[in-house]
């Protein structure tokens, strides 16, 4: 069974790097606007991670696939945190603290990934690369508490906590260790 790729990318998608600035139903400031939009690319990688966090290898098929990586990874790091939250309000507060830390984007010396991304070509599009990414990072964390989450007991689901031990692509955002 083959790994599923991101739906999402059109021709007139912009590029920052060889990663698509997609579209984001979002509320947080940041280069991606997506009003009107059904679905984003982080519904898609919510939707696959189950599926896709057993992969080893990764083909990539377009640049949107760049972005669905870097969604995913982030979900991994995002439910490591999330187990040891005692509620959902917790939950948030250390999502939106995880979503703001400092964190390497590609051509940085700590990004996991740099084989396969190009770094920002130029000043201006390193600026629009970070708060793309740490727009996706905000809205990710977001509504991944409202999914993680048991509304009944206030507790992580079992059936997302489950998967913190998995590796996408055998990588991770986090240093070893953290």
């Amino acid at each position: 069974m083959p790994a599923y790729h991101s739906n999402l990318m059109v021709p007139e998608t912009r590029l920052v790097g060889n990663m698509a600035l997609l579209p984001l139903k979002t509320q947080f400031k940041g280069p991606a606007r997506g009003d009107g939009i059904d679905s984003d690319i982080i519904d898609e990688a919510i939707y696959y991670f189950k599926a896709n966090v057993f992969f080893k290898n990764y083909e990539i098929k377009n640049e949107a696939d760049r972005t669905l990586i870097y969604v995913t990874l982030y979900i991994s790091e995002c439910i490591k945190r999330l187990q040891k939250c005692s509620s959902k309000s917790q939950g948030e507060k250390e999502m939106y603290t995880l979503g703001i830390t400092n964190f390497p984007i590609p051509g940085e010396p700590g990004f996991p990934l740099n084989a396969m991304y190009s770094k920002p070509a130029n000043k201006q599009e390193e600026e629009t690369m970070r708060a793309y990414l740490q727009q996706i990072r905000q809205e990710t964390g977001l509504r991944l508490c409202d999914r993680v989450f048991d509304p009944q007991t206030d507790k992580p689901s079992k059936w997302w906590v489950c998967f913190v031990k998995r590796q996408f692509m055998n990588k991770s955002l986090s240093a070893p260790g953290q």
